[in-house]
């Protein structure tokens, strides 16, 4: 019998990603002692933790956001999306390049990013503000999650003054009632709800979870957690990112470039059809790898080559 590899780290994540190598334990215990107590040995003998418990899921994070990112308190309702930090890592990392690109190839010192759904989490923020400086305007249709988020920014001190919430009051909107007459966005970033119901949500999280222990279970416990507005939405990811593309038009001016992740390839096509009739000027798909897991967010601006070198002179080398 050939044996299988024991992986070494974490192929495709972006060079600059703290998160590339396996994950040290020792480092992250001395940083959370809590996270002892869901460390286990794996199938190859290395410490690990039961990634279909969510509370080992969440006790990981906190470690990770402690050690890296300087975050002492991150707690979450109970339910609520517990992300995976690599990924939403490679998230920031690719849009520093993709405004690097546009700026001489050096990421602009001032940057204001808006975050469509921040989440109870408030990860982004999070990444973007250790790593880069950035500051956000944190967007979300969930009274709750934004209560969560603001806990986070009030009792870290690496957030002071970088992060400013807004209720989205109407759940058919994005951008309309969030982006205010005086804004200017250098990005957008958005992780959309994926599914379109759910039953849809649910039998995803069975797969997941059949995946992970083998079992197939009749009701189960969300690893990385999730509320409605989080996983699903009427119509799904296609008629999101619809609405999405639609009012982005409405801001042309106000922000330089809009993106969004999008979870599936076959939804790419009439995204870039949408945009193409709204009068982007570029399009761009950034593809995203963490292992076998492939990713991608959508980018589009509508301003020319004229109007991004005038936004560039203004906002990031005035």
């Amino acid at each position: 019998m050939i044996a299988t590899p024991k992986p070494t780290g974490k192929a495709g994540l972006h060079p600059r990603n703290a998160h590339r190598q396996r994950y040290d334990f020792a480092v992250l215990i001395a940083s959370l002692p809590e996270l002892a107590a869901f460390v286990r040995p794996n199938d190859y003998g290395d410490d690990s933790v039961d990634f279909a418990d969510p509370a080992a899921v969440k006790a990981l994070n906190r470690a990770l956001l402690a050690h890296y990112y300087g975050i002492g308190f991150w707690d979450l309702p109970p339910g609520y999306l517990c992300p995976p930090i690599p990924g939403r890592a490679d998230y920031i990392h690719h849009l520093a390049d993709l405004l690097a690109g546009c700026n001489d190839g050096t990421v602009p010192p001032r940057v204001n990013v808006l975050d469509v759904g921040v989440g109870a989490n408030c990860v982004y923020p999070i990444i973007g503000r250790s790593v880069y400086g950035w500051r956000f305007v944190g967007s979300d249709i969930d009274p709750v999650s934004l209560k969560a988020a603001k806990a986070i920014a009030d009792f870290n001190p690496a957030l002071s003054g970088a992060l400013t919430l807004r209720l989205q009051a109407e759940a058919n909107k994005v951008f309309a009632g969030v982006i205010q007459r005086k804004d200017r966005f250098d990005v957008t970033l958005c992780n959309p709800p994926f599914h379109a119901s759910a039953e849809e949500a649910e039998a995803v999280s069975r797969r997941k979870v059949t995946n992970l222990t083998g079992e197939v279970p009749d009701k189960p416990v969300l690893n990385f957690g999730g509320q409605h507005a989080e996983l699903w939405c009427d119509g799904g990811e296609v008629a999101f990112l619809r609405t999405m593309a639609q009012e982005s038009r409405e801001f042309a001016e106000q922000c330089c470039w809009f993106t969004s992740l999008v979870s599936r390839e076959a939804h790419l096509h009439e995204l870039y059809r949408q945009l193409r009739k709204l009068g982007a000027k570029q399009v761009k798909t950034v593809n995203m790898a963490q292992g076998q897991k492939i990713s991608r967010f959508v980018a589009w601006t509508f301003l020319d080559n004229a109007a991004m070198a005038e936004w560039r002179e203004e906002r990031w080398q005035g």
